[in-house]
């Protein structure tokens, strides 16, 4: 017996459904809806800074003005902080990832560097992999923000 067909729409409330938001629903949509399967909304509240509760609704009107409809209850991302965070922490204690505390001006230079040289624009050379557990301590005691990084394998990665 093969697996039920669930697809979903996970809309950021920064803004206003716009045309591409609005193909991707509707093309995931339909493809639920011809194998009798689920259609989830999930929204993308985890950037707390620009989102807003009155671009959700917005993002929903536009949905039922479509005539989406969808299955069970929107699921906003931003309610599953903690699991996430318990799951950062699995992360790095498994070795699967590390914190980058680059600037935002550090991860500028870096990628205009990576222009300047014809590389790709996603280039990161991994600078904060290589601290040592007492530069990481250091940084934390000072209060640095830092990002998690997931340690991806040299070369090729597919599946």
């Amino acid at each position: 017996m093969s697996k039920p067909v669930i697809t979903r729409f996970a809309p950021s409330p920064t803004g206003y459904l716009h045309i591409g938001g609005a193909r991707t629903a509707l093309f995931n949509y339909l493809y639920s809806r011809k194998h009798q399967g689920l259609f989830r909304l999930r929204i993308e509240d985890t950037d707390k800074q620009r989102s807003s509760e009155e671009m959700t609704r917005r993002i929903l009107n536009g949905l039922r003005w479509l005539g989406l409809d969808w299955d069970g209850e929107v699921v906003f991302q931003g309610a599953n902080v903690e699991r996430h965070r318990e799951m950062a922490r699995q992360l790095l204690k498994s070795g699967n990832a590390y914190r980058c505390f680059c600037t935002k001006e550090e991860l500028d230079a870096k990628r205009k560097k990576a222009e300047k040289e014809k590389k790709s624009t996603r280039y990161y050379d991994r600078t904060c992999l290589h601290l040592t557990p007492q530069q990481i301590e250091e940084n934390l005691k000072q209060g640095k923000p830092f990002a998690i990084r997931f340690l991806v394998p040299e070369g090729e990665t597919g599946w």
